[in-house]
């Protein structure tokens, strides 16, 4: 039997005469955290950190040791702790989750390695393809492990391609259309996951990997609008206006409907600063900065208002 969600336990309260007793106790056996769901939690949250540790133990040992190694031991060590590190996840039999965050690990071994390989041989280490090559060495890997924090990786391993492209080659890009090709990239991730997990059963992302999805792209859109607020207008500032503007209404339509108060709080709070952002570019004297105050105490205070009776409503449909 499928695992009930908060959305159905609503729909059936609504229209039925479940009382409220009972709804109670669904929520509680379906939908609040029990002790071993944190527990569980504590676990991932552990292994985690220690593999996170580990990694960063790795790199370092290289930044503080790197004139007294030999090329070779240089390669060879870390080489061995990739095939050590994914031999281990692969051929025993340990916890799943303990799998993945040993893929996870061996991912950024990748990275490292050819960031080790390029100082040697001075390949290019800082520039724009180690990334380009290290996300496209663990693309298949991350289809295949399908794991939030791999998938966390991968993600921004294109986020800093990106960037460094645009610095490094694309020297004639403005930031508003950098900008907006983050934008773009991030939020089109962001609706495959969305919409991908209502058609596909293996995509089922958590919540905290599509909100840190979510709160990338909006703040990539609100740098952009406020950048090209103050820039002298071009094509890709209302490209990118128009976009925004669309997906903004698409956001507040998915979190009224999925009751999800995380997108309606990103988006009201990136709009109001892209307002004030050009209530600025109006006028930047005293008057209009006690206006800009006054009108974000307002919208402040009113957006959270607002969400706070939408929680509440929300909660009466359910119980």
């Amino acid at each position: 039997m499928e695992k009930i969600c908060r959305e159905e336990i609503r729909i059936i309260a609504k229209n039925s005469s479940w009382s409220t007793s009972s709804v109670s106790r669904a929520l509680h056996d379906h939908i609040y955290n029990t002790p071993g769901d944190w527990l569980k939690f504590l676990k991932v949250f552990f292994l985690g950190l220690g593999v996170s540790f580990t990694v960063a133990g790795i790199i370092f040992f290289f930044a503080y040791n790197w004139d007294e190694l030999h090329k070779f031991v240089k390669l060879g060590l870390i080489s061995g702790l990739f095939v050590a590190t994914t031999l281990t996840a692969v051929l025993t039999q340990l916890n799943p989750s303990v799998k993945k965050a040993l893929l996870t690990a061996s991912a950024v071994l990748v990275g490292v390695f050819l960031a080790v390989f390029g100082q040697v041989y001075q390949t290019g280490a800082n520039a724009y393809d180690l990334f380009l090559n290290w996300t496209l060495l663990i693309a298949l890997w991350v289809v295949i492990v399908n794991f939030a924090p791999l998938w966390t990786v991968f993600i921004t391993l294109i986020n800093i391609t990106i960037v460094l492209y645009a610095e490094q080659v694309a020297h004639g890009w403005s930031d508003v259309f950098v900008y907006a090709i983050l934008f773009g990239a991030n939020s089109f991730i962001l609706v495959v996951f969305l919409l991908g997990s209502q058609w596909v059963k293996n995509i089922e992302p958590p919540s905290w990997f599509t909100h840190l999805i979510a709160l990338a792209a909006i703040v990539y859109a609100t740098m952009g609008v406020c950048i090209g607020i103050f820039d002298p207008p071009e094509t890709a500032f209302y490209m990118l206006l128009f976009t925004v503007l669309l997906l903004y209404v698409a956001g507040v339509l998915y979190g009224l409907q999925n009751q999800r108060a995380f997108y309606l709080s990103i988006v009201g709070f990136s709009s109001i600063i892209m307002f004030s952002a050009f209530l600025i570019k109006l006028s930047d004297d005293a008057g209009m900065f006690l206006i800009i105050s006054l009108f974000i105490i307002t919208s402040v205070t009113l957006l959270i208002m607002w969400l706070i009776k939408l929680h509440r409503k929300w909660n009466a449909q359910i119980g």
